[in-house]
């Protein structure tokens, strides 16, 4: 699988600032240095204003500023070729109309025609990751004029593993990415630049846990390290 993204364009569409690392980060910075791909993250929400009651932009200023600035620290750590951020709602993403997320997410693809999409797990807990997925499949239906050929999804750390064990939805991965510590120390190095978002261990996105959950999943293919994905659709025209 790896081999057959050689040279393509990849659409990476996020709910959060750190979201375009946790579930795949050491698998674009592989794909990145070692099969010419080229990259655009996509992070639909401003990533702050839900840590307060209400929600009020010019409160959290010079933290929104902050992220940004951390958003692009992580870039060059990864070392995605493009990114774009925008502002929609923190964990409010259920009081926008879905069709305004679906237009943004058009029109990043519309300039940038990729075809391969990445994208967040649809059952996670998150109502934004939620949100997003169903976004991307919409703004990515399989019609003639369609460019992206192939939708990923991936889980993020502290959002996905938190479903409810009844709950149908789970993360079933049936996409290993092996990957080299190298990549995941660059997954560390770009989570690390987070201000807000960085934690200590046990929590899913410290250091030490992301590199057991790489281990996990290398482990669960033979190898050392992994990322896990899942394929959603996968159109190929011989």
């Amino acid at each position: 699988m790896l081999e057959s993204l050689r040279n393509k364009r990849i659409l990476i569409v996020v709910a959060h600032p750190d979201d375009e690392l946790l579930g795949l980060g050491a698998s674009m910075n592989k794909l990145i240095r070692e099969f010419n791909v080229h990259t655009r993250v996509v992070i639909l929400g401003e990533g702050i204003t839900s840590r307060a009651g209400h929600r009020d932009v010019d409160k959290w200023k010079e933290e929104l500023s902050i992220h940004r600035t951390n958003a692009e620290k992580a870039q060059e750590a990864i070392g995605y070729h493009e990114l774009s951020m925008h502002s929609f709602p923190d964990n409010r993403f259920d009081s926008v109309p879905l069709l305004d997320i679906i237009k943004v997410i058009e029109q990043e693809r519309d300039s940038f025609m990729p075809e391969i999409v990445f994208t967040h797990h649809g059952g996670d807990v998150n109502i934004d990751h939620q949100r997003t997925f169903e976004a991307v499949i919409t703004a990515c239906r399989p019609l003639a004029e369609q460019p992206v050929k192939t939708i990923i999804t991936f889980e993020t750390p502290s959002g996905t593993e938190w479903r409810a064990s009844t709950d149908p939805r789970h993360f079933v991965p049936n996409l290993f990415f092996v990957v080299r510590e190298e990549n995941v120390l660059a997954k560390i190095r770009a989570m690390e630049c987070y201000t807000f978002e960085k934690r200590e261990f046990p929590h899913p996105r410290s250091p030490r846990a992301l590199t057991i959950l790489a281990n996990r999943w290398g482990v669960a293919v033979g190898a050392e390290f992994a990322e896990a994905f899942a394929i959603v659709r996968n159109i190929c025209c011989l």
